[in-house]
């Protein structure tokens, strides 16, 4: 009995040694979110995404982000399960939904989009900032930014009518994981931010100096602004690229309703923009407790709290006021919403996690 009991005080002592050392792994910021906004006529739930049908992945998992080409083959960033994201593969569904390997990254990609030149950019969690020709070719375009920082974990990107590539960085001091996500989540720290990739000089430049989760990015129409999601902030914050502004940096729309991921732009000039779930109060009233966030982030990951499966798209006007949201309260057809891209009446959704895109097809109103 002694032993069995010294056997129990021992274990007892490493696990509370454990949850020390992680609870010491997080360095977080109080911060208290604005109260959760009331739902309005355009952001009441409903199930339009109900609707939604699956391009399957052929087992592979985490289409993050969407690139459609002209023709209407697919391409799609992809890793191996839900929980590995040690190797990766940039996949092509063909119209008749073939998946194939376009490129063997051998890790996970985030963001994608095409240039002028039918190159594909893309966030590669390994290189960084990279092109991939026609024939899935890899040059890497940049890694660090002009003061030296390492890219470390480049999210989405999306390229000018002039050909200049603006991307977002979601941190200079983590890669990327599962666990220093929610690291990211919960410290709330500054980290990060938006860039511009020169193609013909060759030049990075740091535009936004830091962001909090630094997630989607998106062009406005005539280049005049560059807008890059603040997922951690329930926010979308804008840089000018002309006029009296340009320089500045300001609020496009903020208290959103859940985590929001990706931002695309339709042709008109409005935005699409995906969410990974939407907003919960445990959360909310998690942030400003600095020292519970230490405790939360200690614990086995199958004992900390999830993210509820909730797919949310929501339409923004160019000037970033709300026109309708789109739901799926259950998350049976549509877990969560990465990133949107807009085709020939049909939406494209991806998912981190998730082993297929969704087709949504819009409705005619």
């Amino acid at each position: 009995m002694k032993l069995q009991r010294s056997t129990t005080l021992k274990g007892f002592s490493i696990a509370l040694a454990l949850s020390f050392l992680g609870s010491c792994a997080l360095d977080p910021l109080s911060w208290t979110p604005p109260e959760m906004p009331a739902a309005s006529e355009e952001t009441a739930e409903n199930i339009l995404l109900q609707t939604t049908e699956w391009l399957d992945l052929d087992g592979w998992c985490g289409p993050e982000d969407i690139a459609v080409r002209e023709d209407g083959v697919i391409f799609c960033g992809a890793h191996p399960s839900k929980n590995d994201f040690s190797d990766g593969r940039i996949l092509q569904i063909s119209t008749q939904g073939e998946v194939s390997t376009f490129c063997n990254t051998e890790s996970w990609v985030a963001g994608l989009h095409f240039d002028a030149e039918g190159n594909l950019i893309a966030c590669d969690q390994k290189r960084g900032l990279i092109s991939v020709n026609p024939e899935g070719e890899i040059t890497v375009l940049a890694n660090k930014d002009e003061f030296e920082r390492p890219l470390l974990l480049v999210n989405d990107v999306d390229v000018a009518s002039d050909g200049m590539i603006y991307f977002s960085n979601t941190s200079s001091k983590l890669t990327f994981s599962p666990r220093n996500a929610r690291k990211l989540l919960l410290e709330v720290r500054p980290d990060g931010g938006l860039y511009s990739f020169d193609p013909k000089s060759l030049e990075v430049k740091t535009l936004i100096d830091s962001s909090f989760f630094g997630n989607g990015v998106a062009v406005s129409l005539n280049d005049e602004f560059v807008v890059m999601v603040d997922l951690t902030k329930y926010r979308i914050v804008r840089y000018w690229l002309k006029g009296e502004k340009r320089g500045t940096t300001d609020c496009f729309i903020e208290n959103l309703p859940g985590l929001p991921n990706g931002i695309s732009r339709r042709e008109d000039g409005s935005f699409w923009v995906g969410f990974t779930t939407h907003r919960i109060e445990t959360l909310d009233k998690l942030q400003p407790k600095v020292n519970l966030k230490k405790l939360v982030f200690a614990l086995p990951v199958w004992m900390q709290p999830k993210q509820d499966a909730y797919g949310m798209v929501l339409h923004l006007s160019a000037t970033g006021e709300i026109i309708k949201m789109y739901h799926d309260p259950t998350g049976k057809v549509v877990s969560e919403a990465s990133s949107i891209e807009e085709r020939n009446g049909k939406l494209y959704l991806g998912g981190d996690l998730t082993d297929h895109i969704g087709v949504f097809r819009l409705p005619n109103e």
